[in-house]
């Protein structure tokens, strides 16, 4: 078990200021990568009244049908161009990939990380796998000039299209973010109450691994309780990415974060 810092945990803390949030720094959010979080965060911030700037690795023309679908709020880019459109980028590739991230134009951005480790034969990362750094840590450390936020990794795309509620709302959902740079959190802070999520900050991103794989707050709060006759793990797995899932509120994202206990990094599957 891994020993918590001396003195209260971040989400104890008081912020020392206003409670009231100032509006989200930018009205475009860039995203890189278009799997099914990138996707579904575009489709999301679209209706809330975001303009979008989607890209991936294979080339603005291979995103046309995407964009048609979330409307004129939407355009296509290369990543690079895509990190030049916003402040705020999310960087929504595997994990393994994060050091093909445009890190020139990202300089001086805040970059949303919602990766995970997933240690495969051809890619693993031994920093990782003896727990000298998180995920986040490997990524801001390529990231040179960035400000990088671990945040919307531990909730599917579906349950972010449907657990959203307006701010007050009394089964509002609480999402964790960590990060190195207050500011920064504070914007994304932002982008997710837009976006109809509270959020809970669990401090800097070597603390990011509490909301991570195999910790008690990655992914099943957020799912609900799995059909009892779902047994083989593709049956699970399906199961989880059409639930419409469970509302987390603050207090539970806090206790599940503070009860977390250090263990191997990352997804292993046998």
């Amino acid at each position: 078990m891994q020993a918590r810092p001396s003195g209260p945990a971040p989400w104890d803390r008081p912020s020392g200021r206003s409670e009231r949030r100032t509006r989200v720094s930018s009205t475009t959010l860039s995203i890189i990568g278009t799997g099914r979080v990138g996707s579904g965060l575009a489709r999301r911030a679209v209706d809330a009244g975001l303009d979008v700037v989607v890209s991936n690795s294979r080339g603005p023309e291979t995103l046309a049908r995407l964009v048609a679908e979330l409307g004129p709020r939407a355009r296509a880019a290369t990543p690079a161009e895509a990190a030049g459109a916003s402040d705020l980028v999310l960087a929504s590739v595997p994990l393994a990939a994060h050091t093909q991230l445009p890190r020139a134009e990202l300089v001086g951005k805040t970059v949303i990380d919602p990766m995970n480790y997933a240690p495969t034969p051809d890619w693993q990362a031994q920093e990782l796998d003896s727990n000298e750094l998180t995920s986040s840590q490997l990524v801001q450390r390529h990231l040179t000039g960035a400000q990088v936020v671990k945040a919307l990794h531990n909730i599917g795309p579906t349950q972010l299209l449907n657990l959203f509620r307006p701010s007050g709302a009394a089964d509002r959902t609480a999402l964790p973010l960590s990060g190195d740079d207050p500011d920064a959190k504070k914007e994304v802070a932002d982008l997710l109450d837009l976006l109809g999520f509270d959020t809970v900050d669990l401090g800097p991103l070597a603390e990011s691994w509490r909301s991570e794989p195999n910790t008690p707050l990655y992914a099943l709060p957020y799912l609900g309780q799995p059909p009892a006759d779902l047994t083989a793990l593709q049956d699970v797995v399906a199961w989880a990415q059409q639930a419409p899932g469970t509302p987390v509120l603050r207090a539970q994202v806090k206790e599940l974060a503070d009860a977390a206990v250090r263990g191997p990094a990352g997804f292993r599957m046998q």
